[in-house]
């Protein structure tokens, strides 16, 4: 593809359709200290070789080897027959498959990995996909104010995790809408009471497992938004938890939204994600993104073609009712072919197994000073309140051993001071819990 770059005179024009007299002006919005003065201060070039070198100093300098944290991002055993069939020239495209007649491998792959998210979730339709959890649930909250014209609120828990809260934010002030914060109960539950003296909202929303870890009661969410007339909007972090518990779908959620990156995406430093989003056929229409249908050709045979949404939607800001980005198609790939790989059975078996783990390291732990300030349900993750001299201890278990013991949690929520969320998944050996506690105990 040839590279053909502006010249000043296409320059000068955008500008002035802009209202700019210069490129600079682009940037005027942005603070004085954020900017860069002078040239970036980088390295002198270094050979294939001495960088390679280099990098896996770093690697063995930086990387954890014994990672308890999950929070969002969750450290799994990916198959390697999964990462070999994603590699192959068919599928690793991010191009999404407008012409059915030469896309039916990627079509097909997009229907199942729909028809197993569905299925997992117990929901009627789910898109092909999206970046991430937050996004999905920013989507979720348009649909539900969309639906209810009148309404410029929405009620979102607490417990939903802080930087999908931040992205909400961002998707709707803007718009002129507000997020109201529900606030938390002493047991690391929503405090659904508070929605009493709310006013009109469009939606309630939580996350289960929520940010804590702990299992939220579905049944309450129901009749807290039926009493608001809101639609219930169900958000998670950890895809695999729906392997044990009982799905959203039965609960009577509206839309369910979450972050598949357990099902077989590596963490790759903080992304890339896989937004879900689910809806009930009521809602089909309105839910954004690709969807797959499965349909039968001029001879009967089954074919694949994208569904109730125009290219429009897609690639045209004005046509389109939501986001426009690329589709994850390649993540959703990999979900799929997880699912596939685990099938119902293993996906139960994988999520007994995250739970029994987390279990057991919440009992070591306790017996190495900490304490646990919920005692509800959890899945893989959850709260302990650490002993004192616990911080230092953690800082030194990280720079010299590669160990990070639980995520701090007073930035997000100050009254939660010295406290820890802690994550186990299979990947944690006995042994590797066992020595933690012997690390940490006073």
């Amino acid at each position: 593809m040839r590279y053909l770059p502006h010249t000043q005179e296409d320059i000068t024009e955008m500008l002035k359709v802009t209202g700019h007299s210069s490129l600079e002006d682009l940037f005027s919005s942005i603070p004085e200290s954020c900017r860069l003065k002078g040239d970036l201060d980088l390295p002198d070039a270094l050979t294939e070789w001495e960088l390679n070198d280099h990098m896996e100093g770093l690697a063995a300098n930086m990387a954890a080897t014994k990672v308890f944290i999950g929070a969002g991002s969750y450290r799994h055993h990916i198959p390697s027959a999964l990462n070999y069939l994603l590699s192959r020239s068919e599928f690793a495209t991010a191009y999404t498959p407008y012409q059915p007649e030469i896309s039916q491998g990627t079509l097909q792959g997009i229907y199942e990995f729909q028809s197993m998210i569905t299925e997992i979730l117990g929901m009627d339709v789910a898109t092909a996909s999206h970046y991430d959890c937050g996004t999905a649930l920013a989507e979720a909250m348009l649909i539900a104010l969309k639906k209810k014209k009148k309404t410029k609120k929405v009620a979102v828990s607490a417990l939903v995790h802080p930087h999908h809260r931040q992205i909400i934010n961002t998707y709707l002030s803007p718009s002129g809408y507000e997020l109201i914060e529900i606030p938390y109960n002493p047991d690391g539950t929503t405090d659904l009471s508070v929605l009493d003296a709310m006013e009109d909202v469009a939606a309630v929303a939580v996350q289960s497992p929520n940010f804590f870890g702990v299992i939220e009661d579905l049944t309450k969410v129901r009749a807290a938004a039926d009493a608001k007339k809101a639609l219930m909007v169900v958000s998670f972090t950890e895809a695999l938890s729906y392997g044990l518990l009982k799905n959203p779908g039965s609960f009577g959620a509206n839309l369910v939204c979450g972050e598949g990156q357990s099902f077989g995406i590596s963490q790759s430093f903080g992304g890339p994600g896989l937004g879900i989003l689910t809806g009930t056929k009521k809602l089909m229409r309105d839910l954004p993104g690709r969807l797959v249908g499965r349909a039968k050709d001029k001879d009967g045979k089954d074919g694949f073609v994208l569904t109730l949404s125009t290219r429009e939607q897609h690639i045209r800001r004005e046509k389109a009712s939501s986001n426009i980005c690329s589709n994850n198609g390649l993540n959703a790939m990999a979900a799929g072919m997880y699912l596939a790989f685990a099938g119902k059975k293993g996906l139960h078996e994988l999520a007994v197994l995250n739970h029994d783990k987390a279990v057991f390291l919440k009992q070591t732990l306790e017996g190495a000073g900490f304490t646990a300030p919920f005692d509800t349900p959890f899945f893989n993750e959850f709260v302990l309140k650490a002993p004192p001299g616990f911080q230092a201890r953690r800082k030194q278990l990280e720079t010299e051993k590669g160990i990070l013991a639980g995520l701090p949690l007073e930035c997000y929520y100050p009254d939660l001071k010295d406290h820890y969320l802690f994550c186990a998944t299979e990947v944690l050996s006995r042994q590797d819990i066992e020595n933690l506690a012997k690390e940490v105990r006073p």
